[in-house]
């Protein structure tokens, strides 16, 4: 599975931004994915999450900003994040695990990555 991440970019602090993760290859709508971040000087953390039901899950800091969805036609799942501040200021990484897991949190429970997408939140 190959995975591209896009629409980082810079934002003002309370605007939007909506990134997109493609899959391709070997792709299927059983996938788990999820989004994790990486501040400079930080560790990688846990953004969202959305499993083959549609069921999402979010990190606290996120939780009620941002919103995760997925197109399975279009092989493509969308990380919408609104009311943005300085400190989501990371790249975004999008991930993916062949069968849902509880220990969705953890970075080293997902198969295959792709680059990451800079996101910059101006004060």
């Amino acid at each position: 599975v190959q995975l591209q991440a896009s629409g980082g970019g810079l934002v003002q602090a309370g605007g939007s931004l909506r990134l997109s993760c493609a899959a391709s290859g070997r792709t299927s709508a059983r996938y788990a994915v999820a989004w994790f971040r990486q501040a400079p000087g930080n560790e990688r953390e846990f953004v969202a999450a959305i499993r083959e039901n549609f069921g999402t899950y979010y990190a606290d800091s996120v939780k009620g900003r941002f919103t995760v969805s997925r197109d399975n036609a279009k092989n493509t799942v969308y990380l919408q994040m609104n009311k943005m501040k300085p400190e989501d200021t990371a790249v975004y990484f999008c991930a993916v695990r062949a069968v849902w897991t509880t220990d969705y949190r953890n970075s080293i429970q997902y198969d295959f990555w792709g680059r990451g997408t800079l996101v910059t939140v101006s004060s």
